[in-house]
């Protein structure tokens, strides 16, 4: 098949190198340009990228002597030499909403790793198992934009991509209340212990936004499309504590869920096993093949063990047993910068090029 021309904006920081990576090796997509800030527009990639690559992958050859373009000032050049754009660029919020609809009227679609566009009405929040019915949104946001082909897309936030999918095929048992505390890597905070030596040996409590999104971004993933916006879902209730941990890669979350209706043991595991979501049955380049793992071992999942299960896109769950003030307990994993970032990014292209939504030009 002819692939499609894909170009990265914030090309340079550890979203953008995952981004790079997981494109060099793309069966659909062409990793055709890559851009960045001023400070690295002009360079090759390896020069950019040379004093602070962090990821254990290689820098890949092919993009090498890739020439940086600039992705505040190029934005015309750029949109005309690709299909799409991911966007992982470090900016402040309002720049990004600015930059990623200077792209879309540019009449180029924006898949975006970003938060600032999570809560505009008509921007559709994809987890492609979950909510790819959203799509439909994108209609009503090209014309309120008077645009035909560009729009903006976006994932959500990394740490709700471990516990949100188990909790999902369990919603008509009643999902009423939820407590989740997640358990995030460093790499969340485009860090490594290199560049963040405090974190050895350490934990912080706190991360900045992040239960706030924990708490309110699954009510819009669990929303519903009405009158060309996105309606988020009035339950269930949700209470989130967020804490960074030293661990290189990997979200863990506990969750206490509780039901109008409790459903057996046996059936949550049944359905956990089950599930396929849209991803699946399109059969997508980067979907796992089976979306939810339950392991019966108490211990498990575990960071190290089971992060990088099914090339780092499906998610574990673990320790599923009954809770003395919620019905359940158990624990989850993702990989934060593959299912809930960058990976998650490239398969909500992959659902978006499957579904028409995007073209070659």
């Amino acid at each position: 098949m002819e692939k499609y021309r894909v170009g990265v904006i914030g090309g340079t920081g550890m979203v953008g190198q995952r981004f790079i990576t997981l494109l060099t090796q793309h069966p659909w997509f062409d990793l055709t340009v890559i851009a960045a800030s001023c400070r690295s527009a002009g360079k090759t990639y390896e020069e950019a990228v040379r004093a602070h690559w962090a990821l254990d992958t290689p820098l890949p050859e092919q993009v090498k002597n890739m020439r940086v373009l600039n992705a505040d000032t190029d934005v015309a050049r750029i949109a005309q030499q690709v299909d799409f754009i991911f966007s992982a660029v470090d900016m402040k919020k309002e720049e990004i909403q600015a930059l990623e609809e200077a792209y879309a009227r540019h009449e180029c679609p924006v898949i975006s790793n970003n938060s600032a566009h999570r809560w505009t009405p008509d921007v559709p929040m994809i987890v492609p198992e979950i909510n790819p019915e959203h799509l439909h949104v994108i209609e009503a946001q090209r014309k309120r934009l008077g645009i035909q082909r560009g729009f903006i897309a976006v994932k959500s936030n990394c740490s709700l991509q471990s516990y949100v999918p188990a909790l999902h095929p369990l919603r008509d048992f009643g999902l009423e209340r939820i407590l989740v505390c997640t358990y995030q890597a460093i790499s969340g905070a485009g860090k490594t212990f290199d560049t963040w030596p405090e974190m050895v040996d350490n934990m912080i409590p706190y991360i900045g936004g992040e239960e706030e999104k924990s708490e309110q971004e699954p009510l819009k993933l669990w929303g519903h499309v009405e009158n060309g916006v996105i309606v988020n879902a009035c339950a269930p209730s949700i209470t989130a504590q967020c804490l960074r941990v030293p661990v290189t890669n990997g979200h863990m979350a506990a969750v206490f869920a509780g039901f109008t209706r409790k459903p057996p043991v046996e059936e949550i595991k049944a359905r956990w096993a089950e599930y396929k979501g849209r991803a699946q049955e399109l059969n997508l380049p980067s979907a796992p093949k089976q979306f939810l793992h339950y392991f019966e071992q108490e211990d498990r999942p575990q960071t190290r063990l089971d992060r990088e299960l099914e090339g780092g896109m499906a998610v574990s769950i673990g320790r599923l047993r009954p809770d003395v003030q919620y019905d359940y307990k158990f624990v989850c994993l993702s990989h934060n910068t593959l299912r809930g970032a960058a990976g998650g990014a490239v398969l909500l292209a992959e659902l978006l090029c499957a579904e028409g939504y995007i073209t070659r030009r």
